[in-house]
């Protein structure tokens, strides 16, 4: 029989995480070997105690989930992550993946689909929960103007490829030297240059297109 699938819980509602906790050692594949209540603690356990995987919650106290995958990823690139959240946005989902996750379920779902989805995950492969999957390949199959980013100057091009790493406006400021309120400014005219309504359009779009890759415009 293989080795049981350590894992780290990280949510900071203590019941729901325990209620994970309990589910998970049923199957009798996975151990858990710890558990956070926030992004800070699932950093500090990774070091700790070296899972095999870590569950991490998006909204949690301090750092959160999106955050800690990345600073997990980043120190262990073996590390399998995974997202157990509410969240249905899309600009959540592209931020976790952009961070390192490896896959995204929502909240809701079974035991046995959990326990199930998670060894998929764990075995090398990487998961979306279903609808969300559908609606990022919607944007992804759009078609779009090949010069549609033509029109943005030096500076949007950089603040659009910050977005598509997942950053927030605040991030994008501190990353520029920008206040956020400018940043505000510049994401309104990307959204209107490129026909797009949402940030999370304009983040799948840079990435289907590789604006990372494109030359330098005059600002």
């Amino acid at each position: 029989m293989p080795e049981p699938i350590r894992i780290l819980v990280a949510d900071d509602h203590p019941l729901f995480r325990e209620g994970v906790a309990a589910s998970l050692t049923a199957g009798g594949d996975f151990t858990v070997v710890g558990q956070a209540g926030s992004g800070e603690e699932a950093v500090a356990l990774t070091e700790e105690l070296q899972p095999d995987m870590v569950l991490l919650d998006i909204s949690m106290p301090g750092m959160g989930g999106i955050e800690a995958a990345r600073q997990i990823a980043a120190r262990h690139t073996a590390m399998r992550i995974m997202m157990l959240t509410v969240s249905n946005d899309t600009e959540n989902l592209l931020a976790a993946f952009k961070a390192g996750a490896h896959g995204y379920v929502l909240k809701g779902i079974t035991a046995h689909e959990l326990r199930t989805i998670m060894r998929s995950v764990a075995a090398g492969e990487a998961y979306v929960t279903p609808a969300l999957a559908a609606e990022m390949l919607a944007e992804f199959l759009r078609p779009r103007h090949p010069d549609v980013f033509e029109t943005l100057t030096t500076r949007e091009i950089e603040v659009l490829e910050l977005l598509s790493q997942g950053l927030n406006n605040r991030e994008i400021g501190e990353r520029l030297h920008l206040a956020e309120k400018t940043v505000k400014h510049y994401m309104t005219i990307i959204l209107q240059k490129l026909h797009v309504r949402s940030r999370t359009e304009a983040a799948l779009l840079a990435l289907q297109h590789g604006v990372g890759n494109r030359a330098d415009k005059s600002a």
